[in-house]
């Protein structure tokens, strides 16, 4: 694209929308053309606090800009994809893609039918700090892989305001912190060791008593014999590691990657120790973009470079659906008690 690009905010419900609209007006030959929101008590108080006119009309301000950032509740998602699609807007989406495997499969006919750009937020992808993990893993230097250990999450289900927000109405989040945390896990996992192939979980609403889950661990196996743990809650005070990943040869820990984590330390973030080279444990001097603060902004930024390149989007749809499928067999290992295999595609039976 050439020239100014305007972009539109569809949906601001998501508390991510104002690191989002931050990092769009830092971004050099970007302007924001506006803010639309099915609640207009929303879109008029967003919209006062960033300096950003309101666009009554959703359709209106579709048409007056280059693409389209929607973060609203993830019930909304479908018909602002529908908006951005009817006018061939490029498209970035907060996470999880949607709320049900209804929504996912209508969000993929509308792309696939308009070919509209789109690019699924998982900020994850862009931390250095990932890269330099992978990095590790794919030298084998940890050996065979046998655990890993994925612990995301918060405190602020204890905060009064979080309970009597749109996160806690199963009919507008699609689900509690399994989905709402455990998608940035799943992403992980699958950008981190490929994709597993079952899942066994277990979630809980006692400690906040909301109407979904405030704690949860889904165990996933993968095809080579390794064993995902992904541990999801909204009442973690604190905590320190963050990923924890074991091989007959090493091991690996990562720190300061959620908020849990976030405060714990101030340096030795990425540890690695390996039996072979008799070392201790070696430390990376990388500090994680999480920790510095600027952490959701960077799929901003990597939307803007893209939609300048007119390239790929560097997170795809595919990649929204196929975390939100490994969470969804979560849920029905939770039900059923029983392991269920991950049906990429939707449901199985």
């Amino acid at each position: 694209m050439s020239g100014p690009l305007k972009i539109g905010l569809l949906g601001v419900e998501h508390y991510h929308a104002n690191f989002w609209a931050k990092a769009f007006a830092q971004s050099e030959g970007v302007t924001l053309a506006g803010v639309y929101d099915p609640k207009a008590a929303v879109a008029a108080a967003f919209a006062a606090e960033h300096g950003i006119a309101v666009a009554p009309d959703p359709d209106a301000l579709a048409a007056a800009c280059d693409a389209l950032a929607i973060c609203g509740a993830t019930s909304d998602h479908l018909a602002m994809v529908e908006i951005a699609a009817r006018h061939g807007r490029p498209i970035l989406c907060e996470k999880p893609i949607a709320a049900n495997w209804a929504d996912v499969r209508a969000i993929r006919e509308i792309v696939a039918r308009t070919g509209v750009p789109f690019m699924q937020s998982f900020p994850k992808r862009f931390d250095p700090i990932n890269a330099e993990l992978k990095a590790v893993l794919d030298s084998g230097r940890l050996g065979r892989l046998t655990l890993a250990r994925v612990r995301h999450g918060h405190s602020h289900g204890l905060s009064e305001s979080f309970k009597e927000a749109w996160f806690v109405d199963p009919a507008r989040s699609g689900g509690g912190t399994l989905l709402d945390e455990g998608v940035h896990a799943a992403d992980f996992l699958r950008f981190a060791f490929g994709e597993p192939e079952s899942v066994t979980a277990t979630t809980s609403h006692a400690a906040l008593g909301l109407p979904v889950e405030d704690t949860a661990v889904a165990t996933f196996r993968y095809a080579g014999g390794l064993i995902a743990e992904v541990a999801t809650g909204w009442c973690f005070a604190g905590a320190d590691n963050s990923i924890e990943i074991y091989g007959t040869a090493g091991t690996l820990l990562l720190s300061g990657v959620d908020l849990a984590s976030r405060d714990c330390r101030d340096r030795d973030f990425l540890r690695v120790l390996t039996r072979a080279d008799g070392a201790g444990w070696v430390a990376s001097p990388t500090v994680p973009r999480f920790k510095t603060g600027i952490f959701h902004e960077h799929v901003v930024f990597a939307f803007v470079e893209a939609l300048k390149a007119g390239g790929p989007m560097p997170v795809t749809l595919d990649d929204g659906q196929r975390a939100f499928a490994m969470i969804e067999a979560a849920y029905r290992a939770a039900a059923s008690g029983c392991r269920q295999a991950i049906g990429y595609g939707g449901p199985i039976g």
